[in-house]
């Protein structure tokens, strides 16, 4: 067996340099936990970029999925299958949306929520310069779609010209999304709490003036819901908090918990007058193991009463995170809802996150001076008291 300096070095001659990884190769998991090829043990609060909301190892989850392999994985979208129909039953009832179109991932959601939105505007006067307000310091992919309402210019630069006629505000500004409102205005688009761009919720007000807005001039509110989304903030969609539901919305990470899939839900106004027959698809998106993924993500959210647990919980999470905030010059202050969290520094935090793996302790970055915790939603009081004593050794260090 290859050692771990030998794996990352056969990784580095095989694999495109697009990712900055740290040095372990991870080999399994089990509960919150995750081991490297030599063994050594971790506790999870990435949860593979708030993807594995159950947790790793979860016996019902793998034998869901062993069991649609052994029936049929694939079939393309010219066939119903019926892990599927189960699955856009199921998210339908969970978000209150009326129409589902199963995708890969977050992006691709994106991707066919602008197209969504732009074909609705082009039914409406035949018009084909309609646009799109984005938020700065958004994060919604790296396909050119996503890019192009992505509100970071470092990730857009270098392979402009993007789709064109997007425009940025500020989020929970809403001024300045007046500002940029026109006659060719289409759709407002969003996160629901932005995730990259430094753990922002949107404020109610913000959202309620947004919403307010698009119904008196018939504009679409889009809201990406791939990272906040699937019970991450105490509601299986964030949006539910304020009951403001979008015009369209996306998801995509937990809703597989690490099956590839993704969703974008439309309301029956905008399903009936937007895509149709030829104008959008894809080969894998909705296939039966996809189906079955979100079939059983779907019952152990409900079984497992994983909202229940996040509320209390995340809860926990912020009383913790606040001490720190108190007892720690360095840390500016904390932001987020439920299981997912940003502790905001007055420096980069590279360092403290290459700490605490060497201590066992899975952390990542919302941007250079924020860590963000985005744990299995499986997690309990417990475990964050584990995370906060690995941190503060951390800190301490420093």
């Amino acid at each position: 067996m290859e050692t771990m300096k030998q794996y990352i070095e056969d990784a580095e001659k095989a694999l495109l340099h697009t990712y900055n990884r740290y040095q372990v190769v991870l080999d399994k998991g089990d509960g919150v936990y995750l081991y490297d090829i030599e063994g050594k043990k971790y506790l999870d609060f990435c949860a593979g970029i708030a993807v594995f909301a159950l947790g790793y190892n979860n016996k019902k989850y793998n034998d869901a999925l062993k069991n649609q392999i052994d029936k049929v994985i694939h079939t393309s979208n010219y066939y119903y299958n019926v892990p599927a129909i189960e699955a856009a039953k199921k998210i339908k009832a969970v978000s209150g949306m009326d129409r589902v179109f199963f995708t890969n991932s977050g992006a691709e959601a994106v991707e066919g929520a602008i197209k969504a939105a732009r074909k609705y505007a082009y039914l409406k006067d035949g018009s084909t310069d309609h646009e799109i307000i984005a938020m700065e310091h958004s994060f919604h992919g790296r396909t050119f779609g996503a890019l192009s309402v992505t509100g970071n210019p470092k990730y857009r630069e270098a392979f402009a010209p993007m789709i064109g006629n997007v425009r940025f505000a500020k989020m929970n500004d809403f001024e300045s999304v007046i500002e940029q409102v026109n006659e060719k205005t289409c759709a407002i688009l969003f996160e629901t709490v932005q995730g990259e761009g430094g753990i922002y919720p949107a404020e109610e007000a913000f959202m309620k003036s947004i919403k307010k807005l698009c119904e008196e001039k018939d504009i679409l509110l889009i809201l990406d819901e791939i990272q906040c989304g699937m019970g991450r903030t105490g509601y299986m969609y964030a949006w539910q908090r304020y009951g403001i539901r979008p015009d369209i919305m996306t998801t995509a990470k937990a809703l597989g918990c690490g099956i590839p899939v993704g969703a974008f839900l439309l309301t029956e106004k905008v399903g009936a007058n937007s895509l149709t027959s030829g104008d959008h698809g894809t080969t894998y998106g909705g296939n039966p193991l996809a189906g079955a993924a979100i079939n059983i993500v779907l019952d152990l959210f409900e079984e497992n009463h994983i909202i229940d647990n996040v509320k209390e919980t995340g809860a926990y999470l912020e009383k913790k995170l606040d001490e720190l905030v108190r007892e720690y010059d360095c840390i500016e202050t904390r932001r987020g809802a439920g299981l997912m969290q940003g502790l905001v520094f007055d420096r980069p935090v590279g360092d403290i996150i290459t700490k605490a793996l060497d201590r066992g302790l899975i952390l990542i970055n919302a941007g250079m001076n924020i860590i963000r915790f985005v744990p299995p939603l499986i997690i309990t009081k417990e475990h964050v008291d584990e995370m906060t004593a690995i941190l503060r050794t951390c800190l301490d260090a420093e």
